[in-house]
């Protein structure tokens, strides 16, 4: 617990930030335009499909539940997958932690090995995603089965007319960023916190000598081919995803593994075994199956290549890892400062979200919002807001959710 509480107080700041800045290019960057955009696999579509997933929420599930909803609607599957991997690999917080806890040239590596994955995973799909797979893939998404954070990833509350400043600093905009600032919170706090106890138990209870007869340090070139292998596999059975796997990350750098299989674990949050569980339900096994064989095979080449480049320009930090592992500490120095301020930050984001209606949608937040409004019959109103209400199903003009019908028949 010690060691979870200082890793906490060490990022805390950071995480802060990281969610605030993530916060503010949501509410600028509209979710409702993404099935537009990613018409096919092209590199155009793949590119757009990295941008708008480093935009979003840094959260899994709703990548996971997000990149459904809009192969639902009609977008490509290999670039709703693309986003998938850029809205965990990719986006502002998860390279502020790594730069913190780690080092920059891990977060270098972050944004180098991101869109080679992309790269990768287009290839796999071009090569091995049969018409029969994707058929199966959306008769299976089409049921509609319940996932986690589903009316989170669904959320749209972006600004989109005026000025990228004046959008931020109006009052919809910052409305709109309390909103994603403490959605994104509550979607990823579990994560973080288990990452930060089992990586602090981890430091505290395993020997050294474990780690470095594990990851082959006394044979450096099969460490640095081991190393990618392994970091997926040691990710699929943390059960912990999304930022919540860096503190981990620390830990096993420091233990020995290579410089690739770091990277190739922190990109494997897409594969733990919850995850694969919910694309069981919504692409069906066989297809589940075939996301985890081509998913691992991208962040094992992503981390040996990041190995091989980084080792040639002589990137990868040499000499004793010191990577940020700390037991509890709170003294009066910069992370301290950078606390209190930033604290101060999150609770006038907090006080805005509670102001405008924000409990009630963070209630709704695991709900599924499709199902609602498809039951039928109207008229339609938002849940948060009584007073929209509409002839036919929509989204509310205020918060963007799903309108879904004043009298809801009873699920089957």
């Amino acid at each position: 617990m010690s060691f979870a509480f200082g890793m906490t107080w060490e990022i805390l700041w950071a995480l802060i930030l990281g969610f605030a800045l993530s916060g503010a290019v949501q509410a600028v960057i509209s979710k409702r335009e993404m099935t537009r955009l990613l018409p096919d696999d092209s590199p155009r579509s793949l590119s757009i499909a990295c941008g708008l997933g480093a935009a979003s929420s840094s959260c899994s599930y709703a990548a996971v539940a997000l990149a459904r909803s809009i192969f639902r609607k009609g977008a490509d599957f290999t670039a709703a997958m693309a986003f998938e991997f850029a809205s965990t690999n990719l986006v502002i917080e998860l390279g502020i932690i790594l730069a913190l806890l780690i080092g920059w040239q891990f977060t270098l590596a972050e944004f180098v090995g991101g869109p080679l994955m992309v790269v990768f995973l287009a290839l796999l799909f071009k090569a091995f995603l049969t018409p029969r797979l994707l058929e199966m893939a959306r008769h299976q998404a089409d049921k509609g089965l319940r996932g986690l954070m589903e009316g989170h990833a669904e959320m749209d509350m972006s600004v989109t007319e005026g000025a990228l400043l004046a959008r931020i600093s109006s009052p919809k905009g910052f409305t709109a960023t309390s909103h994603y600032f403490v959605m994104d919170w509550a979607a990823i706090y579990k994560d973080i916190f288990g990452g930060l106890l089992i990586a602090g138990a981890l430091a505290a209870w395993v020997p050294s000598r474990f780690w470095q007869s594990f990851f082959l340090v006394h044979h450096p070139l099969l460490a640095k081919l081991w190393g990618p292998l392994i970091g997926p596999l040691v990710a699929i059975i943390s059960f912990v995803c999304s930022i919540g796997n860096v503190p981990l990350a620390a830990v096993l750098w420091n233990g020995g593994i290579s410089f690739g299989g770091v990277i190739a674990f922190i990109f494997a949050d897409l594969i733990v075994l919850p995850i694969l569980n919910i694309y069981r339900k919504y692409y069906g096994a066989r297809v589940s199956l075939f996301l985890l064989g081509t998913f691992y095979a991208t962040m094992v080449a992503a981390g040996l290549v990041v190995e091989v480049v980084f080792d040639a320009l002589g990137l990868i930090p040499s000499g004793p890892r010191h990577a940020k592992v700390v037991e509890a500490s709170v003294q009066l120095n910069y992370t301290t400062v950078l606390n209190v301020l930033f604290l101060a930050l999150a609770a006038v984001l907090v006080v805005r979200f509670l102001r405008t209606g924000g409990l009630g949608m963070l209630r709704m937040m695991d709900a599924p919002m499709e199902r609602a409004a498809a039951t039928g019959g109207g008229p339609y109103s938002c849940p948060m807001h009584p007073e929209v209400v509409s002839d036919v199903s929509g989204r509310c003009p205020k918060c963007g959710m799903a309108l879904r019908p004043t009298r809801q028949q009873p699920e089957p």
